[in-house]
């Protein structure tokens, strides 16, 4: 009878524990289709909406602390409100200074010489026209003294992102995700200005590496703003408009192959002989541009080996066979998710 009893009871234990398992087993799953769920339909929106979080209309600005738009300042405004500190940057258009409008700071850009107003009416006309979450806030601007006013960025520009995730109080945001992010947030702007209010705009100031992250400023929440707006020739391909970046010749493996003398060193370059081109050389540089902003932090490699064939595809020689800007976005943004996923929910099963 004892004997009955005690196997009762033992064959009643592994019942428990068999159960206990199954609960276990059940419990995993089921949070596995709850983080796939929500992040499937979550994550991506919220952390790259595709609408203007802008709340101002045309020819108003919300910067800082402000509650309200305000209206573009005017030539009166700028000389009254804005007063520069210090200069910040110099390139061959304009020279920047840190300034204060109303104890917020701005930048001031200045003309450096006459000779290159052409360039500087075309970067403010570009800036007014493709106000978005994609460009620098807009401030004001004074055609008569050649001065454009915008959000003063304290990160500087790209060019600085090592330096930025170097100081101690960055050190944290150092991950492969944010150094993705960083990247999708790259490629949308290149997507905006394939798809712009005012056509097809190619990204000419771009001819290496550091002069392309010399055109984008890197916001306080890690974000990117396109800054540099003087060189965005237009593309009308049902009008046979192509472009040419520049009359001199361009050479170097950074830029596309169609921007490329492409009749050898034996003759000599004119500018008129130089074939034209589109957008798609905006899409040949896109994988050294990533290849940089990811870094070699823990995980990057993961990311790069996931994004190789999309950054085979945009290295193709003809520029017909690479992909637009909008399938790498949502290639980027796929391959962000993916890997979030599997991070989710490796973690919770370690929990587990």
């Amino acid at each position: 009878m004892d004997n009955k009893s005690h196997g009762s009871r033992k064959n009643g234990n592994w019942n428990c524990l068999l159960l206990l398992i199954v609960f276990l087993l059940f419990t995993v799953v089921f949070i596995n289709v709850l983080l796939y769920v929500y992040l499937e339909h979550v994550y991506v929106s919220t952390s790259y909406p595709s609408a203007d979080p802008s709340t101002c209309p045309q020819g108003y600005f919300k910067i800082g602390n402000m509650k309200n738009c305000s209206a573009w300042l005017t030539c009166e405004g700028i000389s009254k409100e804005v007063h520069r500190l210090k200069l910040v940057g110099e390139g061959a258009v304009k020279k920047v200074y840190l300034s204060e409008w109303k104890e917020m700071k701005v930048a001031l850009s200045q003309l450096t010489t006459p000779d290159l107003q052409e360039d500087f009416f075309h970067g403010l006309h570009m800036l007014r026209a493709l106000q978005s979450r994609h460009v620098v806030t807009l401030v004001g601007y004074c055609e008569e003294n050649y001065s454009i006013v915008t959000e003063y960025h304290p990160l500087g520009s790209l060019k600085n992102l090592d330096i930025t995730f170097n100081l101690p109080k960055y050190k944290s945001f150092n991950t492969w995700r944010n150094r993705l992010g960083l990247a999708i947030d790259y490629v949308s702007i290149i997507r905006y200005l394939h798809s712009s209010p005012l056509g097809v705009l190619v990204m000419c100031d771009s001819n290496d590496l550091d002069k392309v992250l010399s055109q984008y400023l890197l916001t306080s929440d890690f974000h990117l703003v396109a800054n540099d707006l003087d060189a965005l020739p237009l593309v009308d391909k049902e009008r046979g408009i192509l472009v040419k970046c520049g009359p001199r010749e361009i050479t170097g493996d950074f830029v596309a192959p169609e921007q490329l003398w492409p009749y050898g060193p034996d003759k000599e370059f004119k500018s008129d002989l130089m074939p034209p081109y589109d957008e798609k050389t905006d899409i040949w540089k896109i994988p050294s541009v990533t290849d940089y902003l990811l870094g070699h932090v823990e995980g990057s490699d993961i990311v790069r080996l996931h994004l190789f064939d999309i950054h085979q595809e945009c290295k193709q020689k003809n520029p017909a066979e690479r992909p637009s800007a909008q399938t790498v976005l949502d290639t980027y943004k796929r391959i962000m998710t993916l890997l979030v996923k599997e991070l989710s929910v490796s973690e919770a099963r370690e929990m587990l």
